[in-house]
């Protein structure tokens, strides 16, 4: 029997077939993917994971396509590092950063969601294919399709971080730089493909784009010795990542991989565009969509089309969700960069501040384990720490003049040997 049964309205149980399609013809609700878990559960092992690719594809078996990847192969299985310098700056007894700014192929966990839509956007057989994006996945998007040979249409809007702009350009991807916000690009994009029968991986493929991201969780549960850590701190733009690390984490419980879930799930995001966490601290059912104001742009989804789902993941687990200033995003780059050598974009700096005020209200149990994850690499979004991070030094090419820059600083050791 196949593994995937076809798609389920969220709202109102209606069953489709396993089609590019992502709303509910009679509710309007999401879809998401039916997996048929007996038949998972007869072949999958922890030993076959084991013996599988050093990629996300070692959980072909959890994810949602038909035959073997046929793009992005070498995506994911980033590095769980644990961060015991930034842990006793937080003060928490056990402390780990999730890395997806080192994902293969454009740094951020969106290779992950991408590899699997343009997978199926092959078994459905699209030529072309496309995106909504703040950054993170245009530059997937441009690169699995020059990868997997799509033409690739990337829509963007018109004020996103230069380096995000160049890192989809370069794949030869065509980029709309829409004059409006992501909340505008998405509407449009929803209209382009209907009227063209495009591929887009966040509107028509997104049922199976968005289960790329259980991925992450099954790499921290494996990593972590097969268990599952007591939180998890990410950030929230559209909500889906949220959602699926705990769907992810719930699914290796149920096939018996791990042997509990005692995972609260903490929802990140900016002040200046934070939508889910004001839902989740109102104690709200209701979501209030904001017009975004922050540096974190590849955060900054004034309507989140999961929004609702990651507020209730939230509460749910036991978790809660918290925002931070963009001085407080500036100040987590900061952070992880002069902890653990790790240089983060605004979204992460946005994850690190975060976990450092849900600890210091007491939310976050400093004696339990906390995993953050960070999602993208710092050199996409250099613009937002240019001039905030300190400078350099000039110094003439001799001994005297670097004498008397370090005597400027307060002198230096005799010798630097301990």
């Amino acid at each position: 029997m196949a593994k995937v049964l076809g798609l389920r309205c969220k709202e109102c149980g209606e069953v489709y077939p396993k089609n590019p399609v992502h709303v509910c013809e009679l509710c309007f609700g999401p879809l998401e993917i039916i997996y048929n878990y007996d038949e998972i559960a007869s072949r999958l092992t922890k030993s076959k994971i084991l013996d599988g690719p050093l990629s996300m594809w070692r959980y072909a078996d959890l994810l949602p396509i038909d035959g073997d990847p046929t793009v992005g192969r070498q995506v994911g299985y980033t590095p769980l590092v644990k961060a015991d310098n930034l842990a006793k700056v937080l003060g928490v007894r056990e402390l780990y950063v999730k890395n997806d700014s080192v994902n293969h192929p454009t740094l951020s966990f969106k290779d992950r969601v991408v590899a699997v839509a343009l997978s199926k956007a092959r078994e459905f057989g699209f030529d072309t294919v496309g995106c909504a994006s703040t950054g993170n996945l245009a530059n997937s998007v441009a690169a699995h399709a020059a990868e997997g040979k799509f033409k690739a249409y990337i829509f963007i809007p018109h004020d996103l971080e230069q380096g995000k702009v160049l890192g989809t350009l370069v794949y030869g991807a065509t980029v709309l730089a829409v004059k409006g916000n992501y909340d505008e690009v998405n509407r449009l994009c929803s209209e382009v493909a209907g009227k063209y029968g495009w591929g887009l991986a966040n509107v028509n493929l997104r049922p199976f784009y968005g289960d790329g991201s259980k991925t992450v969780a099954y790499e921290i549960a494996e990593q972590l010795g097969w268990r599952a850590p007591q939180n998890i701190v990410a950030p929230s733009a559209g909500g889906s990542l949220l959602t699926k690390i705990y769907k992810g984490l719930q699914e290796f419980h149920k096939l018996g991989l791990i042997p509990d879930l005692p995972t609260k799930m903490y929802c990140a995001q900016a002040t200046g565009c934070c939508p889910i966490t004001t839902m989740v601290k109102e104690r709200s059912e209701i979501m209030k969509p904001v017009k975004p104001n922050t540096i974190a742009k590849s955060i900054a989804i004034g309507n989140p089309a999961d929004g609702y789902y990651a507020a209730d993941t939230c509460r749910k687990s036991g978790g809660w969700a918290e925002d931070v200033t963009d001085d407080e995003v500036i100040e987590g780059i900061r952070l992880l960069a002069e902890t653990e050598g790790i240089f983060t974009e605004t979204a992460g700096g946005v994850t690190v501040s975060t976990a450092r005020k849900l600890i210091n209200q007491g939310i976050l149990a400093r004696d339990e384990s906390i995993v953050l994850c960070i999602t993208g690499n710092g050199l996409k979004t250099q613009e937002a720490i240019l001039g905030k991070i300190g400078h350099t030094i000039p110094i003439s090419p001799n001994l005297a003049s670097l004498a008397e820059a370090l005597a400027g600083l307060g002198g230096v050791p005799e010798t630097g040997r301990k």
